[in-house]
């Protein structure tokens, strides 16, 4: 059988609990093991790399703080450890808490809250390029300020040399692995509950 990532952060072994809970939902289990397929194993890399891919998906959930970091740092060390080492550096002065940004004039406006409004240090910089740079930006606001997505930040990854085609795989990742990491923090938790 095929390693299921999920089962594999999570570590989920055939024949316990919560490999059992997972198989009420053979769909879901599917379909998200084929969503990683899609965004790490796809042929298709004309408009977004591997390098970029394995960056974005190491930073998504570094700057979420999640232990899936680990699995994205080693993907990411056989394909580029300079760029991993850059990114190490630069983690600490982009952690921050959130969500941040604000909403439009309306009733929720009262839930605006300024905060960090990151963007790569030179070092960094050199080491991504201009255009992965421009994604790693973009991936904190996602992670971050999601409020705060605009025409202006779809330009900015434009300007840097993004197709509408590369900035929607880019989004994707980010909302995958977003959804990846919850559900390993809520696989997680449940483990301890049926130890």
């Amino acid at each position: 059988m095929p390693t299921d990532v999920i089962d594999q952060l999570v570590g989920i072994a055939p024949g316990d609990a919560l490999d059992a809970l997972r198989d009420q939902r053979p769909n879901a289990r599917a379909n998200a093991q084929a969503s990683y397929d899609a965004l790490f194993h796809s042929d298709e890399r004309e408009e977004v790399g591997q390098r970029e891919r394995l960056a974005i998906a190491y930073w998504t959930v570094a700057l979420s703080q999640s232990p899936t970091s680990s699995h994205y740092r080693d993907l990411l060390a056989a394909e580029d450890a300079d760029l991993l080492a850059a990114l190490e550096a630069a983690l600490p002065e982009a952690l921050t808490e959130g969500p941040y940004g604000d909403y439009p004039a309306g009733p929720l406006t009262v839930e605006n809250v300024a905060g960090l409004v990151w963007a790569p240090d030179a070092a960094l910089s050199a080491a991504a390029g201009e255009r992965l740079a421009a994604a790693l930006a973009h991936t904190h606001l996602l992670v971050y300020r999601p409020r705060d997505s605009s025409a202006d930040a779809l330009q900015a990854l434009l300007d840097a040399g993004w197709s509408t085609t590369g900035i929607v795989t880019l989004s994707q990742l980010v909302a995958f692995l977003s959804f990846q990491l919850r559900v390993v923090a809520g696989l997680t938790v449940l483990k301890g509950e049926l130890a």
